[in-house]
């Protein structure tokens, strides 16, 4: 009988490992896209859009965030400016004059001039040169100390001050007593705004923060301009009685121009009212 021959088993080959064809070239695509500045671009305008959606998404709607300024802004107000002094440093007051947030832009802007009888500002006359020129109205300020006497811190401002037409009203600053009782600096501040509208026909704008001006002020300068400074409200807390000409809302706005933080001011009236105020 023929002899059946064992045959040897066929060894199966084993598969080299690797990666499939298919997965090398989804591998390839995706490292495409994720070394692509688009899908970046994409991803960083996506993040920051969904932050700032966040960051605001509970705004009061009649006390919106303006994000190019970093506040807060009362909708109400048509008309906004701001105030500076040599804290605000060098100001590029074209870049100023320029900045626009939907609609919210800077009109007016107050600066400081002078502070009790030997101190002024170091950069008024540049700001009170410059600012103008950029088409904004402007304001000089007086800080006033109730120690000193009122009448020679009028005169000192007046040497320095020259109000024209055109201005806004010249504003003494007053937010301190200076260990001095209140009677007094009221009666040394009568003696500023006497000298002040003699001088130059005008009534000047008294400046000062709401408890101050609830504590010492009120009922005393009722026939005055008033601007009250009261931060991060929606709604200026004061009497409706009481006329107000300027609220400054805050002491952080960022301004184009400006390399330091600045307060922010409303009007309270439309722009005819505002122009009815200024000196004529």
């Amino acid at each position: 009988m023929p002899v059946k021959r064992k045959r040897k088993p066929v060894k199966k080959k084993k598969s080299k490992g690797g990666i499939s064809l298919q997965v090398k070239m989804v591998l390839v695509a995706l490292s495409l896209i994720l070394l692509s500045p688009f899908y970046y671009g994409y991803i960083l305008k996506f993040g920051a859009s969904t932050w700032g959606w966040l960051k605001f998404w509970d705004d009061d709607p009649d006390y919106p965030s303006y994000e190019s300024y970093g506040i807060k802004i009362p909708k109400k107000y048509s008309v906004h400016g701001i105030d500076v002094s040599y804290y605000q440093g060098k100001i590029d007051w074209q870049k100023v004059k320029e900045m626009n947030d939907d609609g919210v832009k800077v009109s007016f802007a107050f600066i400081k001039a002078t502070e009790g009888v030997m101190l002024v500002d170091r950069y008024f006359q540049r700001n009170w040169r410059e600012a103008p020129k950029a088409g904004i109205v402007c304001g000089a300020y007086h800080f006033f100390r109730p120690k000193k006497s009122g009448r020679w811190q009028a005169k000192f401002f007046l040497q320095t001050v020259d109000v024209e037409k055109g201005d806004l009203p010249p504003v003494v600053d007053v937010e301190e007593l200076n260990g001095v009782s209140p009677s007094r600096m009221r009666e040394e501040l009568k003696e500023y705004i006497r000298y002040i509208e003699k001088k130059t026909g005008v009534k000047p704008i008294i400046y000062t923060g709401l408890s101050f001006y609830k504590d010492y002020l009120a009922g005393h300068f009722d026939g005055y301009p008033l601007w009250i400074a009261h931060y991060y409200k929606a709604k200026l807390s004061i009497s409706e009685k009481t006329r107000w000409h300027f609220w400054q809302h805050s002491d952080k706005a960022k301004v184009n121009g400006i390399s330091y933080i600045v307060d922010f001011n409303a009007f309270n009236g439309d722009s005819t009212e505002f122009k009815a105020l200024l000196v004529d």
